[in-house]
């Protein structure tokens, strides 16, 4: 005999299920401080319901999974030490996730879609043989997300019937989880024989005493209407008078005038500040793609039919050479 299914039957059904959910978040740091992206995963991955344990696999990372342990909506910490993970090599983090998937059999695994995330997660799905879901900005339920198409022209709902959901989160479209408020367990997890089939020699970082670009409250971001590289010290100025990071398009990294760690766009660095002023860009798709969810957008182009305003909450029609030290000399007063 059956019993018929009503709405509060549904409801501890669809209790249950969230029950037996848990998440499994890979923690993004550099072995002394963990990246703020990591914050905004916790926060999706509480939506699913269940348990949230976060990852944290280094060399001497013990202050990151303590920092971790405060954070608010995570039960468990779990830490893994070796030498192998030095620079957070996917080859041989890949090994550890699938041992620790295998032992605490989680129902979803995620990382932040930084460029930490994009490089080991779609290894860890391979290996897992399932398909990964990359970039979510919403959670509808344990098994349905949605992702942007078409640099963000059109919102695509993905249903994920595999049996561990493996998806990578897109920071500014979740708040940061509150770093006080948590009281996790820590637990020692045990590193897997290194791998051995890539080395991390070192790495070289442009040292700046600007906020990092992708946590700043204000970005000024300049393009191919600066016409060179020297042209961006207007920026700089600028940016020093509000305390904001500097960034860059597509066109004027492709043109040589800065690194492309300025990037800001689709191929680039995704930014929701505060305030954005875009100098001299004409606002190609894949731009916007990458600076449209910020809260209040300023252009200043001297084509008035330029792209961008279209997306501006406040557009000035003007030489940028004249109205960006205008605007600093105002700034200094």
């Amino acid at each position: 005999m059956y019993k018929a299914i009503n709405k509060t039957n549904l409801r501890q059904v669809s209790s249950l299920f969230h029950r037996f959910q848990s998440t499994l978040v890979v923690a993004e740091h550099n072995n002394d401080k963990l990246s703020p992206i990591t914050l905004n995963t916790i926060t999706a991955a509480s939506r699913l319901g269940g348990e949230v344990s976060c990852l944290v696999a280094g060399t001497d990372c013990t202050k990151v999974a303590e920092e971790l342990s405060k954070v608010k909506g995570v039960q468990k910490v779990l830490l893994a030490q070796h030498d192998a993970y030095k620079g957070s090599l996917p080859e041989e983090l890949t090994p550890l996730i699938l041992a620790t998937q295998q032992q605490f059999s989680f129902t979803h695994i995620c990382a932040g879609a930084s460029a930490f995330g994009k490089n080991l997660l779609p290894r860890v799905a391979a290996k897992l043989d399932v398909a990964p879901i990359s970039d979510i900005i919403e959670i509808k339920s344990p098994d349905t997300f949605v992702r942007t198409i078409y640099a963000g022209n059109a919102l695509s709902t993905v249903r994920c019937s595999e049996t561990v959901k493996v998806f990578t989160v897109r920071g500014t479209s979740f708040e940061a989880a509150p770093v006080e408020g948590g009281s996790a367990s820590t637990e020692q997890v045990s590193p897997c024989p290194p791998v051995g089939v890539s080395e991390w020699l070192e790495q070289n970082l442009t040292k700046s005493d600007r906020p990092e670009l992708t946590s700043a409250k204000v970005v000024v971001s300049g393009g191919r209407g600066l016409k060179s590289g020297e042209n961006f010290k207007l920026l700089y100025d600028l940016a020093d008078q509000m305390n904001a990071a500097v960034g860059a398009s597509r066109a004027a990294v492709d043109a040589g005038y800065v690194p492309n760690d300025m990037q800001v766009g689709q191929t680039g660095k995704i930014v929701a500040p505060e305030l954005y002023i875009a100098v001299g860009i004409s606002g190609a798709i894949q731009h916007l793609a990458g600076m449209k969810d910020s809260k209040t957008i300023v252009a200043i182009n001297k084509d008035p039919e330029a792209p961008i305003f279209q997306v501006a909450d406040y557009g000035l029609v003007a030489d940028l050479f004249k109205a960006v030290p205008e605007m600093t000399e105002a700034l200094k007063k």
